[in-house]
């Protein structure tokens, strides 16, 4: 029997990563063990739980975002030094295949599921080519379920894929052209069997939004909610999903009742030319002076609101950060995630830096190991790098500290009217307060002196 090794690679222990609450399981790697032949042996090492140590294969198998492909590609060499075929696929290397070609025997485009049993016959007849290209599936045709017996059994949520693609084309996101503009869905039947047979209490939905943007879309989140509330699929959950998912209310009440702690959705800026510059055009239909209008329809049905913003843009001042963090205190978003602005392969906006010269770490693949979200990785447009992350640190000593945190806490109690959701709410609020204190950014003097000067 041959043997396959997958492999979930880690550079560092960083952000989410440091939080058992906000780690998830390898999705993509569990779908290539799926459509693996019956018999090859399937193993996975998993950084995010396990120390990598060498281990027999015959063929192994690895999947990167940029900002761990040079830990892929450091475990690539180890085995090809060996004589051992390394296939690298993932987002990453679809986006820059030439690059990851360089440091793989083979490298997959695209979505594996329908090329996978190519490349094992390949390789099983000595022929292995160096790149394949996925095409991108019927979901509501092709059905399979991910094996989850090679996960590791630390893992708090099992991730759930039911849709890929999306219609938006978002400057700084690389979906559209990694999965394509087409919402692609899977039927809510096929979701609902996958959700019978998962161990786990706790489900996170990886969608990019699981409700989606058209009727048809809507209706097959309402039946999927109703399904699980119908067949007593008892799950905890949360799921991706825009803004004006709010404007469905008979959605929102379903889901709650299905079982959704909390939503996570991508509010990004308070400032309406920053929402252009990005090409949010979804949060400009609804208009930022309706965001908090959004919030209270999931409070009314007990689901929290996770919610994102984007730091680093061209339009910011320092007096910005005065105002944001004013605003996200008061709110009612329970849960806030806050990034720096990361140009990542396959987007417009790392296409148009680039070709501005204003990137400032451009030495890949080295380079790519600060492209996680966390380091000012260009020049913006009106403001200095260290005033960003000035910026970032007062929001968030803002945001973390007394009277702030408590006050924010006690708000989404007295909001949800759900234990389960708040206690949710808590963790996700002590994990991103771990990330944060553990930042290469993080200022020890906790929101005085030069933090203050960032918003004047």
């Amino acid at each position: 029997m041959k043997r396959l090794l997958l492999i979930n690679p880690v550079s560092r222990k960083s952000g989410y990563l440091l939080s058992r609450f906000s780690t998830f399981s390898p999705l993509g790697l569990s779908y290539v063990a799926a459509v693996t032949p019956s018999n090859w042996q399937v193993q996975l090492i998993d950084e995010n739980f396990e120390e990598f140590t060498l281990k027999e294969a015959d063929l192994v198998g690895i999947s990167a975002f940029s900002s761990n492909i040079n830990r892929a590609y450091t475990i690539a060499k180890q085995y090809r030094d060996r004589n051992i075929p390394v296939v690298i696929g993932g987002i990453h290397a679809s986006m820059i295949p030439d690059e990851a070609l360089r440091y793989a025997d083979c490298i997959v485009v695209g979505e594996v599921e329908k090329i996978w049993g190519k490349i094992i016959e390949d390789f099983e007849n000595n022929r292995l080519e160096r790149r394949y290209v996925g095409p991108r599936i019927d979901l509501e045709t092709f059905s399979v379920e991910p094996r989850r017996d090679i996960l590791h059994p630390n893992y708090l949520w099992q991730s759930v894929q039911t849709s890929r693609g999306c219609p938006f084309n978002c400057r700084f996101c690389s979906v559209s052209r990694y999965l394509g503009k087409s919402y692609r869905q899977r039927k809510a039947e096929d979701v609902l069997k996958e959700l019978e047979k998962i161990d786990s209490r706790f489900i996170a939905f990886v969608d990019d939004n699981l409700i989606g943007y058209s009727q048809k879309s809507r209706s097959r989140a309402l039946r999927l909610f109703e399904g699980m509330t119908e067949q007593g699929i008892r799950r905890k959950w949360w799921m991706q999903t825009s803004i004006n998912a709010a404007d469905e209310e008979k959605i929102v009440e379903m889901a709650s009742l299905a079982g959704c702690m909390f939503v996570f959705i991508g509010f990004e800026t308070i400032e309406r030319d920053t929402l252009k510059e990005m090409n949010k055009t979804v949060n400009l239909k609804t208009g930022i002076y309706n965001y908090k209008k959004a919030i209270n329809v999931f409070h009314k049905h007990g689901i929290g609101v996770m919610g994102a913003f984007i730091l680093g843009n061209d339009y910011e001042t320092p007096s910005y950060y005065k105002e944001l963090s004013k605003f996200l205190v008061h709110s009612g978003i329970d849960i806030i995630q806050i990034s720096l602005l990361t140009p990542l392969p396959g987007t417009e906006l790392m296409d148009e830096l680039q070709a501005a010269g204003r990137l400032i770490y451009s030495n890949f693949p080295e380079d790519w190991d600060k492209y996680r979200f966390s380091y000012m990785v260009h020049r913006p447009g009106r403001i200095e790098i260290d005033k960003v992350y000035e910026g970032n640190n007062y929001i968030k000593n803002k945001l973390y500290t007394f009277p702030a945190y408590p006050y924010r806490l006690f708000k989404s109690f007295l909001s949800l009217h759900n234990l389960t959701s708040f206690a949710a709410v808590y963790k996700f609020n002590k994990a991103l307060s771990k990330s944060w204190q553990h930042a290469h950014y993080y200022n020890k003097d906790n929101g005085h002196g030069d933090q203050e000067s960032a918003v004047r």
